[in-house]
């Protein structure tokens, strides 16, 4: 049996601080083993005001710094991410049951966001000179750091999305507490392990661990300047609301999605198939990009249906070490949930092609297998049709015109990612005007962002703070300034004046 964790306690000022007062413990296992308990931590709420005060303090000396002194501690940490690229492949796997080969994956983008992010998104928030901006007066834009930040990670990536969040804030002169998902508290920790070793000043970058009283703590103290948040769209709107008063401070909401694939007439089905089973059924559905609902043209239904049902029902499925297709659903609520959305469709309708269900596997854990469905036709009320799943579950529609695809894509709310698969070009172009999306991709699945684009969904997925590649604009404030070096003229004074 894999031996627990210890928990360190909370990162504040440089060093991990133990609670004294427990407040609320908990455990976690394995959610692809759950004879294998992965860690056992208590929270302390006074930290959370600590964790502030140290960023608070630290703020004016890191903000000072040059972008390229800055630089330096965020090529350490480069290093150390490289260096530890699989013992955090191991307890990203550990905690979420992911496959290796997707956790490696995402140590090696934790490494590359840091490239990324000093090579390219910098460019974006560069000192810019206006000449002549007024008559004989030139202007200067500069951006400037905003402050504290408390970063609110999620479980599905729990190293590259608040990765994604921290890199952009640190290298713009802003200080960070982050809090990860209470279901993956151990990335977080080795991620200040990490931040310890590559030597950043103290209170520049603070750990906090808990559940959603912590979180709510820390997104509502009147020290921190702004919340980047990676999550539900539920959580993401209770943060809204907790900070409605709180009008100076930047949201930065990265929400859920319900995103349509259209598989057109003149589709490549055989990729259309092999990317669409990508997109549905990777990560165990725990995507916020993943595709839920794919909508066919009718000439295409059967056969993109018979291919798309026999590649479903080979996937594997299995304990993380053994590089499986898919791994387990994050816990045993996320089952329940998955399970009683399938009941929902049946009763709204849907015709059942491939049921989903718990699986036994050679480990006990949340396994489950994938779900098709084929709905009747759209229907904006229905609650299966419109809430985000958060598992392996397609819904398959069928339509005869290009507008009827656009409405079943935007009849959710959501507005993270659709794909579009045909081969004319000006369909794709019609659904980048008509689909209320923030990614819109083209003969590919809806998962898989570059970080060298922005990230980020209408509706119900964003609040219109593109991340990724944008991430440093909602980092930073332009501050305009008019720069004027001339000598005092009397003759120009203006009339009444003496």
């Amino acid at each position: 049996m894999a031996t627990t964790y210890s928990a360190l306690g909370d990162f504040i000022n440089g060093e991990f601080v133990k609670t004294k007062k427990e407040d609320f413990a908990w455990g976690n296992k394995s959610p692809a083993d759950l004879t294998e308990v992965v860690f056992n931590g208590a929270c302390d709420f006074s930290h959370v005001d600590r964790a502030v005060e140290s960023a608070r303090n630290a703020y004016p000396a890191w903000a000072a710094l040059t972008t390229e002194a800055r630089k330096t501690y965020l090529l350490k940490l480069k290093e150390a991410y490289k260096a530890n690229k699989s013992n955090l492949a191991e307890v990203i796997s550990r905690e979420t049951g992911k496959p290796l080969w997707e956790s490696t994956g995402e140590a090696q983008a934790m490494i590359s966001k840091i490239d990324i992010t000093l090579n390219e998104s910098l460019k974006l928030v560069t000192e810019q000179r206006v000449e002549q901006a007024l008559p004989g007066v030139d202007g200067v834009i500069h951006y400037k750091p905003r402050g504290v930040f408390s970063v609110i990670g999620p479980f599905n990536f729990p190293g590259h999305l608040a990765n994604g969040h921290i890199v952009p804030a640190l290298i713009t002169g802003n200080t960070v507490v982050f809090k990860p998902s209470e279901k993956t508290p151990v990335t977080g920790q080795l991620m200040a392990k990490l931040f310890k070793q590559a030597g950043f000043p103290p209170g520049v970058f603070n750990l906090v661990q808990g559940l959603g009283e912590t979180g709510k703590r820390l997104v509502t103290h009147e020290q921190v300047d702004g919340v980047l948040f990676t999550g539900s769209y539920d959580v993401g709107l209770k943060i809204k609301q907790d900070t409605i008063n709180q009008y100076w401070k930047l949201l930065a909401l990265e929400m859920g999605g319900k995103n349509t694939a259209i598989v057109w007439e003149d589709a490549d089905l055989e990729k259309a198939i092999y990317e669409n089973i990508l997109g549905g059924f990777i990560s165990t559905g725990q995507r916020c990009s993943c595709t839920s609902k794919i909508v066919l043209h009718r000439s295409v239904k059967d056969k993109f249906i018979e291919g798309f049902h026999k590649a479903a029902k080979k996937l594997k499925i299995g304990h993380w070490s053994k590089n499986p297709f898919m791994g387990p659903l994050i816990s045993a609520d996320s089952v329940e949930n998955y399970l009683n959305f399938q009941k929902i469709a049946g009763r709204e309708g849907a015709e059942c092609i491939m049921r989903g269900k718990a699986l036994e596997t050679s480990k006990k854990g949340h396994y489950v297998s994938p779900s098709i469905y084929m709905v009747p036709g759209n229907d904006p009320s229905s609650v299966y049709q419109s809430r985000e799943i958060f598992g392996p579950n397609v819904s398959i529609y069928t339509v005869d015109e290009f507008e009827e695809a656009l409405e079943i894509t935007n009849a959710s709310g959501f507005g993270l990612v659709a794909s579009v698969f045909t081969k004319n070009k000006a369909l794709y172009e019609r659904a980048v005007l008509g689909a209320r999306v923030g990614l819109l991709n083209w003969n590919r699945t809806t998962n898989g962002a570059s970080s060298r684009l922005p990230f980020g969904g209408m509706g119900k997925s964003g609040n219109d703070r593109p991340s990724a590649h944008f991430a440093v604009q909602y980092c930073t404030v332009p501050v305009s300034s008019l720069e004027d070096q001339t000598v005092f003229d009397k003759t120009k004074m203006l009339p009444g004046m003496e």
